[in-house]
This record gives structure tokens, C-alpha cells and sequence, in this order.
């Protein structure tokens, strides 16, 4: 199984290390395992879970759903359909953003238009 440093981690996720760490701290990633000299050693199972929290946060997820997602995650198979729900629900906010920005892009679109027919 390959070992990562944290400043390959973050070359790898885009996340900050005050970031790692303070999710780390919250909970929302498991403690990292240590070298025997004490230094974070992240797995690829880390790793990837810090992918799916990339996209989850980039995506405007709360922190607090975050964490929610978190303990379902590693509360077991039990909760797939809690999970499902949370995700969904997150889906619908995304969907509006989307609407939201195309209308935005559009108004923009229109603004350029028109100072361009000026000129």
C-alpha cells in the first residue's frame, strides 16, 4: 500500500496543510497515520476519501453536511440510503446553482453584447 507525505497529499488534492489538519481535527478525515519518526503518513484510502471531500466542498457543501456524511460513511452500509438522501439533497442545491449562474452568464452575455454594438 503507497504512503503519502503531506506535501505530496496536497500537490495531490489542492487542499492547504492548515486545511488537513484542521479537517483532521474536526473529524471529517480520520487520524493520519505516523511514521515511526511522527511524521503524517497519509494511505491511498486518505487520499481518496479527500477527493470525494474536494468535490463535496467545491460543490458548496456545508462542512457540517460534511460531517454528516462522514459518520454515515463510516458508520457502515447501514446508511446508503441515508447517504443517497444527503447526496441528493445536495444534487438539488447544486441544480440551483447551476440555474442561478447560467442566468447570471447570460445577463453578462447580453452586457457584453450590447457594449459592443456601441463601439
Amino acid at each position: 500500500m503507497s504512503v503519502y507525505t503531506p506535501a505530496e497529499v496536497v500537490e495531490e488534492t489542492g487542499f492547504t496543510l492548515d486545511t488537513l489538519r484542521y479537517y483532521e481535527k474536526i473529524g471529517l478525515l480520520e487520524p493520519v497515520g505516523r511514521n515511526a519518526a511522527g511524521q503524517r503518513r497519509f494511505s491511498e484510502e486518505d487520499v481518496g476519501w479527500l477527493g470525494t471531500i474536494r468535490c463535496l466542498r467545491d460543490t458548496g457543501m456545508p462542512i457540517a453536511e460534511m460531517l454528516r456524511f462522514a459518520e454515515l460513511v463510516r458508520a457502515g452500509d447501514h446508511t446508503i440510503e441515508d447517504r443517497i438522501k444527503l447526496l441528493e439533497e445536495h444534487d438539488h442545491r447544486v441544480v440551483g446553482q447551476i440555474a442561478n449562474l447560467t442566468e447570471r452568464q447570460r445577463y453578462l452575455h447580453n452586457k457584453i453584447s450590447y457594449y459592443r454594438s456601441i463601439l
